[in-house]
């Protein structure tokens, strides 16, 4: 079965906030899939301190850009 959203960034929870408001302004709903918090409460440790911003498929051409801006913003 084929879902309706993908994966787009995967990074600290502080860029993925930033990353979601920079959707919202444009209109563009997420999602965050936070394996650290869902690991702490289940009582075990993961070895990595990233989480994944889902999005539509239908809304990735449009959120490419904005992603691929900010990615842009924080290297420089």
């Amino acid at each position: 079965m084929e879902t309706s959203y993908v994966k787009v960034f995967s990074e600290s929870p502080i860029f993925i906030n930033r990353v979601r408001t920079l959707l919202e302004e444009q209109n563009i709903p997420s999602f965050v899939k936070n394996q650290i918090e869902s690991a702490r409460l289940a009582g075990f440790g993961v070895l990595t301190n990233t989480v994944d911003l889902y999005i539509y498929k239908s809304d990735l051409k449009k959120a490419t850009h904005i992603i691929q801006d900010f990615i842009k913003d924080i290297s420089s």
